[in-house]
């Protein structure tokens, strides 16, 4: 028992990091425009995890996830209004088209290659592509969540497969046992929104 409340109390940002970001992920399963708030505070907690460990492209990304969890609750609720103020019903989910299905995946592969040399050249990162790949993977996916793309899920789930083993590496247990959270959360989400994009059809 002391040796749990040991590492809580020198992993506590972590382990708030991880509370806020399941709590996130269950907002957005449940479409819930709430989801964004958490998503600026897990950004918050992430930055000071990333950063002690070493994982620079990830705490960057940071800065983004804040960025995109406030354009992802104007969109959301701009989209959920009609001209004149009253309610016209939450933004829809759709599916993801062939054509911007190529692109993402174009704009996955470049940010991973730029992402990746500038963690090469001027970082002491040790995994430097790794986490320039699921970090561009993530700039894409959580575009997708903005829009409400159904397929953002399977991205996630992608995503999340490959971190776990990036996290087991860096001994954040904590953060690994998130991920093989979010990998069953993601299988759920795709689920449900699937279920809702059929009955707006």
């Amino acid at each position: 028992m002391s040796g749990i409340l040991d590492w809580i109390s020198v992993n506590w940002i972590e382990l708030m990091a991880a509370i806020v970001s399941v709590t996130y992920v269950i907002l957005s399963i449940k479409q819930i425009i709430w989801l964004w708030l958490f998503g600026i505070m897990s950004a918050i907690l992430y930055a000071w995890v990333y950063a002690h460990s070493g994982f620079y492209a990830g705490m960057a990304l940071q800065a983004y996830y804040a960025f995109i969890s406030i354009y992802g609750w104007v969109h959301w609720s701009s989209r959920s209004r009609k001209k004149d103020g009253s309610q016209k019903g939450e933004l829809p989910v759709i599916r993801l088209e062939k054509k911007l299905l190529i692109t993402l995946l174009v704009v996955w592969l470049l940010l991973w290659q730029l992402i990746g040399w500038i963690l090469f050249k001027f970082t002491d990162s040790t995994i430097p592509f790794w986490d320039a790949f699921t970090a561009a993977g993530g700039i894409v996916a959580t575009w997708m969540l903005t829009r409400k793309i159904l397929e953002q899920w399977i991205f996630w789930i992608f995503i999340d497969l490959l971190s776990i083993g990036l996290y087991v590496w860096q001994e954040l247990y904590a953060t690994t046992v998130l991920f093989v959270v979010y990998v069953i959360m993601a299988v759920f989400g795709y689920l449900q929104w699937k279920k809702a994009w059929k009955t707006a059809v």
